[in-house]
């Protein structure tokens, strides 16, 4: 390990004999208790933030309403790629920026208000910009805030990731996130519907995909209010401030050292290659089947529902087996659903597919945002979410880019297909190479330090 780093650890690994080390351990105790006095309430926290931010961002998240948008804005197959590459792009650039910004803090809530306030001004930005501007100019402003979105989107992912890790147990969180998804899902998908029935079809306000993203915007500010009555404790551990470009010196010692994480870190990059083909499933239903306002509202509305109360089930099975499990498994059923989206034909057909798909990126979603949290030690956390974030969003920032000129020159299931190769490599990566986190004996695991 670098010189430098030793000097910037404080107190993060167990101290030895004496006064030194009963003082770290009466500080650990201490942190443990205030997680488990203040557990109830800072649950209930998490539950409305994700209840209704998770409301919100799924409408513009979702392989539906973004897509079918800016295809008809532009006309273009190419353009519906590029925005989401863009936002991907952001999304790459910023979590280590993000980490060294809260691993010395010992509070990060207050970071994560205003990361969060930021990613929630770009989507009301989307929603003005159809509003009120025309064509060519919203165009290059939704363009220009998707990739603001993706930036600000990037950071929040490692500021309330880590968040997570210090309030709510890892036995708990399988549970947690499974039924924070799932009321999520329940709320998102009739929204969706009614957005696509009652605000797309008729054009409210001449840009019924506008006022489905103002929609948006306010549900996710109510979220985002809802973590004022989170106590956050103060770890007994943290690190010293360090420039971003020493901490990057860290990253080839940190990969060396966990043979398993880095396995993981691969595992979940090839893994999201397979968001290459995401924005064209919507257009391969509006070839078959046609595009109205209601038929985006019932595929939407699928695809939500499926995505986030297939999340109950999925924490419950993390909670029993490990994320490593719900990892194959839904990638393995993602994969499946693709494969049907080809031969789909019917209405019915693409609602089971969309079933199909939401369920399957929903649960890897969980599993390869969580299963980060379970490698190394509590002070190492932030940059562990952050480069291992950076990584999925990298090749999430290529692969749409990718998707779109593979369907422009050799066509759409070409896209489907590559995509799969792709998501089939990870599973058997992470099957051969990457064990159980939470079942390891070497110590490391923070589930195993705070369970």
């Amino acid at each position: 390990m670098p010189e430098h780093d030793s000097v910037a650890r404080m107190n993060t690994s167990s101290p030895g004999d004496g006064n030194q080390g009963s003082d770290y351990a009466n500080a650990e105790a201490h942190y443990r208790a205030q997680v488990d006095r203040n557990l109830s309430r800072n649950y209930a926290a998490h539950l409305l933030h994700g209840l209704l931010g998770q409301t919100g961002f799924r409408l513009v998240n979702a392989p539906t309403f973004l897509p079918a948008y800016i295809l008809l804005l532009s006309g273009s197959e190419f353009m519906v790629g590029l925005a989401r590459s863009i936002q991907y792009f952001g999304m790459f650039l910023s979590p280590l920026l993000g980490a060294s910004l809260i691993e010395h803090r010992q509070r990060v809530l207050p970071v994560g208000f205003v990361v969060g306030g930021l990613m929630r001004a770009q989507v009301l930005v989307l929603a003005l910009a159809g509003l009120l501007l025309p064509t060519d100019w919203a165009i290059r402003v939704i363009l220009v805030s998707l990739l603001l979105f993706g930036f600000f989107m990037g950071m929040q992912g490692v500021v309330f990731n880590y968040l997570m890790s210090k309030l709510i147990p890892v036995e708990s969180r399988g549970r947690l996130l499974g039924l924070r998804n799932a009321l999520a899902g329940v709320t998102a998908a009739g929204v969706a519907y009614l957005g696509g029935r009652y605000l797309v079809e008729p054009n409210v306000l001449g840009n019924g995909y506008a006022v489905t993203f103002l929609v948006a915007f306010a549900l996710t500010t109510l979220g985002l209010s809802m973590l004022l009555i989170v106590r956050e404790p103060a770890p007994p551990d943290m690190r010293a401030p360090m420039r971003l470009g020493d901490r990057l010196r860290d990253l080839p010692q940190l990969l060396r050292s966990d043979r398993g994480f880095t396995w993981y870190f691969v595992c979940r990059a090839l893994a999201t290659m397979g968001r290459m083909a995401a924005p064209f499933y919507i257009l391969q239903a509006g070839d078959s089947i046609g595009l109205s306002g209601t038929t985006l509202g019932v595929l939407s509305t699928a695809f939500v529902l499926a995505n986030s109360v297939a999340n109950l089930g999925w924490g419950i099975l993390a909670d029993r087996a490990g994320f490593k499990r719900v990892l194959v498994l839904s990638l393995a059923l993602w994969i499946v659903s693709v494969v049907g989206l080809m031969a789909a034909s019917t209405l019915t057909g693409f609602v089971l597919v969309f079933l199909g798909i939401g369920t399957g990126m929903g649960g890897f979603q969980m599993a390869a945002q969580n299963m980060v949290l379970e490698f190394g030690h509590r002070s190492d956390l932030p940059f562990r979410i952050a480069i291992a974030n950076s990584a999925q969003e990298l090749v999430g920032a290529i692969g749409p880019l990718l998707g779109g000129i593979l369907a422009v020159t050799f066509g759409r299931e070409i896209v489907f297909e590559v995509a799969i190769g792709f998501q089939l490599a990870a599973i058997g990566f992470v099957m051969l190479l990457v064990d159980e986190p939470r079942h390891r004996e070497d110590g490391e695991s923070d589930g195993q330090r705070f369970s």
